[in-house]
Formats: structure tokens, C-alpha cells, sequence
């Protein structure tokens, strides 16, 4: 099952007498030669047939001499030349130095003298095997790691909760599932279930191989959870989408009185982000400033991205402002925040800035400046910052700004430098994002050709990504190519793909609420719709018209205007118009692309109602406000 690949240091006797007659030239082997010196001027030398008690405690003193001066080497010359001294001494047949040996060995990652030492090691107990797997797993040789705790198996030793972590997380970095289901038998095997530690290492196996079940299962049967357990399980849920899971944990290891550090207090923060509500913003703003937390680069630059992507740019600026220290990533995070939330010449004026602060740029603040060019439409200014990153400071560009550049000259309708950029990358990779950039600007620009080139190249990087097949389709729905679109369908039927279903959620009173196009579900869906009826009349008297090209059925123009009307971001908003006071703000959140009739009549909406609407889609924020959008219909 596993391969397990040898590393012998010594090659043969010779070489062996060479090692072990190192001089010893340095203080730290000066001290052990004259520890021993005055350990043997009152010795007998006579031979006996058993050690006297005399012989133990001089023995005894030696060994803990030896691990003193092995804890106090700082380099691999001095660890050899311990080594040689014990070995000189015969000191290596006394377990404790040998296993102390092997643990300075690896505790400086020279993993190929541990596990020579290792090799010949006569006896070998429990810390022998940990202190090897566990060396193994801190350097990332995984194939030695699961090796060598196989070895420790079949040896007939039980392993402890200090081993078996080390192998849980090399599971987990190497998001080995099968075998992390297999230590998991292991640990059930020896009774190791409810140790902590042990437990807190498959939560978080579990929850990086995003099998979030298991892990949450394990979770709620830990009999005593440390803060690391409760971090972990916090995180997992915002990273395998289920953010408002992460608060009902939140609330409950706060009920249970465990206080967070700033590691627990960032992943609140993380999942906050994800989560995009401005509730939970507060509240866990408000939690961090009653418990005192310093506001440092990494909490502060999580606070940024959190508010950035709750809907208050300007909220995220006054936690920027109040920062004492900034580093490359605050700066590129509010320049992000500036970007998606339209305010391209906001994020631009950053950038001098953090240059007089004295912080050079890298290449996570070129994405920030790019895709903040790209959504406010600054072509000309998109160009310049290209062009001078690798002229003006040595950042040379990944494929990641590529498709910003892309995605910029795309959304500007010039399609066919995009595809010469695209064409002309001969040291960065391609990957599927570039060609999406390309493949969503042919959307914009209803270009059937290049789509065609753009989908076709996605299709052979991602052939089972379903969104690539229906966003050609909806092209092709625009263009009034019905054969066309059926033939992409009928492939993915074939293939087995489905599309992902669009929805829109909005938080009132503190809870969600999420609508699908047509929704009928909601306990409130009779005066959702009498809104909506309302509305469409106000809306249409004041100069909207529905865009049925934006339905994508090939149905007459009746049910399509059913269709559109359904569309879930209205009954989101109409929800919200009957559910909020008058005046305050609508925030709405969608998982797709916000669609062109919908944008229009968002804007028609703020002017009629005299409502702020923020919605949050898959690319960015738009900020409705009396008639106008901060996207001006860039997006």
C-alpha cells in the first residue's frame, strides 16, 4: 500500500569509524569530554559482573548531561558531533539519548541523520516512532510519514495522541480522505476517540477534505473542546458555504464562555465576509471592541474585507483609517474594497498613498488596481498600471492580471486585443478564468464567434463545469439561436450537468430570507407579488421597459414577461419594500451575475421608493440610489 523510501546516510564501516571520530572542536563537545573526564578520575576500572549504584547514578548523571547539551545545539555540526560522542561513549544504547537524538534531528528538519540513526536504533519505543512520523510530517514527505507510522503498527506498539495527529494532518494537507478514514479506524481501534487532541485533528481533517458532516458529527460529540477545535469547525462552515452556520457556533461558544484569541476572532471575521451580512458585521464588530481586541494588520485587514463585503465601503475606510500599521495586503484590501464596490477613482487614488507610506506594491495590490480599472471602466488608466508593474516595480505579472486585463478591454468591447493578449502569452499559463474573462465579455458584446473559441477552450480545461456550457447557451438564447441552444443542452444532459439555480437572499430582523426565479414558497409570497404588481405599474409609468431578451425561453412575449417579473432579485426587493421601514436601506445578495432587466429595474425602483437598494452578486456590489447605479452600467 504505501512505498516506503529508504534514506541511509552511512555506506559502509568506513565511513561509519569516520563519522564517529569527529575531534571535537567546539565548546559544546569540550563540556561533554570534561564531564566525562571527571566522571572517570575516581573510577574503577576493574570489570564486573553487574553495575554497581554507583555505576547507575554516574550513568544516570551522563544521560541527562547529554540531553542538556543536545538541547542546547543550534546546528547540525554540533549535533553530529554530540552524536559522535555518544556514540563513542556507547551512550546510544540508553533510549532516552537516542530518542533525544532523533528529536533534535528533526526538531531542525535533518530528517536524513534521524532516520539513519533511526535505521540502527536496536530498540525503539513509542516516542521513537512519533518523534519519526511526526519529523516526517513537519517537512511535507508524506509518503515517509504514512510509512513509517504503517512500521509503527506493525510493530505492535500502540500509538499515542501524540502521533496520531501528526498523521491526521498529513491527511489533511494532502486532503487524502480515504486515508484519513482509515486512521480514523485506527484511533476507534486503540480507544483514542475521545482524546481531544485527537478528535480536534479529524475535525479538522474532515473539514479540509470539506466532508462537513463528519466533521461537524465528530464536533458535537467532543466531550471537552479547546479554542482550536472551536476555530476550526467555525471556519470549515464559511468555507464549504454554510457561513450562517459558523455564527449558530459563534453564539454558542460564546454561551459556553470560551474566550476567542485573534485566531478564532480573524476566522469570525472570514466568515462574517462570506456570509455578506451587515447584522453580523455589527455584532462582531461590536464583540471585538467589548473584549478589546487590537486592532493589528491581520485583524484589521479582516475587518476591511468583512465590511467591504457586507456593503459599507465606508465602514471599511473608517477601520483602514484606524489603523495604526498597514502592510501591502491592508492597502491592496481597501483598494479591493474601492474596486468591486465601483468606486474605481477612490482606489486609485490609494495607490500613491501607500506608495508615500513608503509600501511598495505587489501583485495582489495589481489584481485590486486592475479589476477596480475593469468594473468603473478605466481602460486607459488599466493599461498604464499593466505596463508599469514589471517596468516600474519588478512585479511581473501572473495569469491572474491577465485576466484582468482581459476582462477590462472585454468589458470595454475591445474584443480583439483581449484575444491578442490572450494570444500572446507565451511564459503564463492559460487557465480557465482568462477564458471565462473573454468568454463573459462575448456575453456583453453579443459575440458569437469568439464564444464559440472562448467555450471551446473551456470545455477541454473544465469539461464538467456546467456554467461554461450555460453561459454559451444564454449567448446564444440572445442571439435568437434556438438550435443552438438546444444542442448545448442536449450535451450537458448527456454529460450528466446540471446548472447551478439561481437565488437571492435578504436579511430581515436578523434573518435570512432566500428566493428562486418564480417563488412561490415563502409564507409572505401573496403580498410579494401584490408589490410586485404595484411596482411594475409605477416602474413602467415612470419610463422602464421590460428587456425580454434577458428571458432565455424560447416562449411568446406574454410569458416571458412572467418570467422576467419573477426574476428572484425583484421578489427579493419587493420582499424587502413591505417587511423594512421606509427609507432605510435594501440589501440583497445573489449567487449569480445580477441580469441586465433587473439592474434596469432596480434603478427605477431607488427613484420611485426613495430606497437605497445594494445588491451583492458573483462579481461585485451595486449601489441603486435614485435612479442611478455606482456601476454606471459598467459592469
Amino acid at each position: 500500500m504505501f512505498k516506503f523510501k529508504h534514506r541511509s546516510f552511512f555506506v559502509s564501516n568506513n565511513d561509519r569509524l569516520r563519522f564517529f571520530s569527529v575531534p571535537s572542536a567546539t565548546s559544546v563537545v569540550d563540556s561533554i569530554t570534561q564531564h566525562q573526564n571527571c566522571q572517570q578520575t575516581s573510577s574503577n576500572h576493574n570489570t564486573h559482573t553487574r553495575e554497581t549504584p554507583n555505576s547507575q547514578f554516574s550513568h544516570s548523571l551522563t544521560s541527562k548531561y547529554y540531553i542538556s547539551t543536545l538541547l542546547s545545539c543550534k546546528s547540525l555540526g554540533q549535533i553530529r558531533q554530540v552524536h559522535a560522542q555518544v556514540a563513542v561513549n556507547d551512550m546510544l544504547q540508553d533510549l532516552i539519548v537516542a530518542n533525544k537524538l532523533l528529536y533534535v534531528y528533526t526538531r531542525y528538519k535533518y530528517l536524513d541523520d534521524a532516520y539513519s540513526l533511526f535505521c540502527r536504533m536496536e530498540e525503539r519505543d513509542s516516542v521513537s516512532w512519533s518523534v519519526m512520523v511526526g519529523g516526517f510530517a513537519k517537512i511535507g514527505d508524506y509518503m515517509n510519514c504514512f510509512g513509517t507510522f504503517r512500521g509503527y503498527i506493525r510493530s505492535g506498539k500502540q500509538p499515542d495522541n501524540y502521533t496520531l495527529p501528526f498523521v491526521i494532518r498529513a491527511c489533511r494537507d494532502t486532503t487524502d480522505l480515504q486515508m484519513g478514514r482509515l486512521i480514523h479506524q485506527i484511533v476507534y481501534k486503540f480507544g483514542l476517540h475521545l482524546d481531544r487532541f485527537v478528535s480536534a485533528a479529524l475535525v479538522d481533517m474532515y473539514a479540509r477534505c470539506r466532508v462537513i458532516e463528519d466533521a461537524r458529527q465528530l464536533f458535537d460529540k467532543m466531550q471537552k473542546r479547546d479554542l482550536v477545535s472551536w476555530t476550526v469547525m467555525i471556519g470549515a462552515c464559511a468555507e464549504c458555504g454554510n457561513a450562517s452556520e459558523s455564527f449558530v457556533i459563534f453564539d454558542r461558544m460564546r454561551q459556553e464562555g470560551v474566550a476567542l484569541d485573534k485566531v478564532a476572532m480573524v476566522t469570525v471575521v472570514n466568515a462574517c465576509a462570506k456570509l455578506g451580512t451587515m447584522h453580523n458585521a455589527r455584532l462582531v464588530h461590536d464583540y471585538i471592541w467589548r473584549n478589546k481586541f487590537s486592532l493589528d494588520v491581520i485583524l484589521g485587514t479582516a475587518m476591511i474585507d468583512m465590511y467591504a463585503k457586507c456593503g459599507s465601503v465606508d465602514s471599511a475606510r473608517e477601520i483602514f483609517d484606524r489603523m495604526k500599521e498597514r502592510n501591502v495586503i491592508s492597502w491592496s484590501a481597501m483598494i479591493a474594497a474601492y474596486g468591486y464596490h465601483g468606486q474605481g477613482r477612490e482606489a486609485l487614488d490609494l495607490f500613491p498613498m501607500m506608495l508615500r507610506s513608503g509600501v511598495l506594491p505587489n501583485r495582489i495590490t495589481f489584481v485590486s488596481l486592475l479589476n477596480a480599472c475593469s468594473h468603473a471602466g478605466l481602460v486607459k488608466e488599466g493599461l498604464q498600471f499593466f505596463n508599469s508593474m514589471w517596468e516600474d516595480y519588478s512585479v511581473s505579472p501572473n495569469v491572474k492580471h491577465y485576466t484582468c486585463m482581459v476582462d477590462l478591454l472585454g468589458r470595454a468591447g475591445r474584443l480583439d486585443e483581449a484575444l491578442d493578449l490572450i494570444e500572446d502569452m507565451k511564459t503564463v499559463e492559460k487557465d480557465a478564468g482568462l477564458w471565462g474573462a473573454l468568454l463573459g465579455a462575448c456575453r456583453i458584446h453579443c459575440h458569437i464567434e469568439l464564444a464559440e473559441k472562448a467555450a471551446k477552450c473551456l470545455v477541454e480545461l473544465q469539461p464538467r463545469n456546467a456554467g461554461h456550457y450555460v453561459l454559451l447557451s444564454n449567448i446564444y438564447a440572445k442571439a435568437g439561436r434556438w438550435e443552438d441552444v438546444a444542442k448545448t443542452r442536449e450535451l450537458m444532459i448527456h454529460r450528466k450537468l446540471k446548472k447551478i439555480p439561481g437565488w437571492t437572499w435578504i436579511e430581515v430582523d436578523n434573518m435570512i430570507h432566500r428566493f428562486s426565479v418564480g417563488d412561490s414558497t415563502h409564507p409572505r409570497s401573496r403580498e410579494i407579488y401584490e408589490m410586485l404588481k404595484s411596482l411594475s405599474t409605477k416602474v413602467e409609468l415612470a419610463g422602464y421597459i421590460p428587456d425580454t431578451n434577458f428571458v432565455l425561453h424560447d416562449v411568446d412575449e406574454e410569458l416571458k414577461l412572467g418570467f422576467l417579473y419573477a426574476h428572484s432579485e425583484k421578489l427579493a426587493i419587493a420582499f424587502g419594500l413591505i417587511t423594512t421601514p421606509p427609507g432605510t436601506p435594501i440589501r440583497i445578495t445573489k449567487n449569480l451575475r445580477v441580469c441586465g432587466d433587473c439592474h434596469t429595474f432596480s434603478k427605477f425602483v431607488s427613484a420611485i421608493t426613495h430606497r437605497v437598494i445594494i445588491v451583492r452578486d458573483a462579481n461585485r456590489f451595486h449601489h441603486f440610489k435614485e435612479g442611478a447605479c455606482s456601476c454606471g452600467d459598467y459592469w
